[in-house]
């Protein structure tokens, strides 16, 4: 797993509108790169909707938020307009990206063994350097916890 202090993983992805979406495209002092197991189902959807609903604060702060899931361009440009969400979603359909950031691979789910990604989040600053990591986070108090972190709440 990352740790904070590494460099993060660079990554171009493509958005819920197709368009390319890098690491060091994202504005801000900070990037919050959240990785998701599946658009639309209830853990994800309230996990985007957190986001969502702080979302005055992330901007005030500067601070930019990515989601990334190996969903369809599609499902997550579906997944982005049902639940009006401010901030891009970016496929990665093949986990190349997510298992660069140790957010990939092999997973029970309702008793099967699939590959998939897993519900990890980093902080990464404007230098590229990952300044928090949270694993298999709780996705309704999330969004709360990393303002907190970043002493922005």
């Amino acid at each position: 797993m990352l740790e904070p202090g590494d460099d993060a993983p660079q990554f171009s992805l493509p958005n819920q509108d197709g368009e390319e979406v890098s690491l060091d495209s994202l504005p801000g002092e900070y990037a919050v790169v959240y990785f998701y197991p599946r658009a639309d189902t209830p853990g994800c959807t309230t996990e985007a909707c957190s986001f969502r609903d702080d979302w005055d604060a992330y901007e005030d702060a500067g601070v930019a938020v990515v989601g990334i899931s190996d969903d369809p361009v599609e499902d997550l440009a579906d997944f982005r307009e049902k639940y009006d969400l401010p901030f891009d979603l970016l496929s990665d359909e093949d986990g190349e990206v997510s298992a660069a950031y140790a957010s990939y691979g092999e997973k029970n789910v309702f008793g099967n063994q699939v590959m998939g990604v897993f519900r990890n989040t980093f902080v990464v600053d404007d230098a590229g350097e990952i300044v928090a990591v949270y694993e298999g986070v709780d996705p309704e108090e999330h969004a709360e916890e990393i303002l907190a972190d970043l002493d922005l709440a």
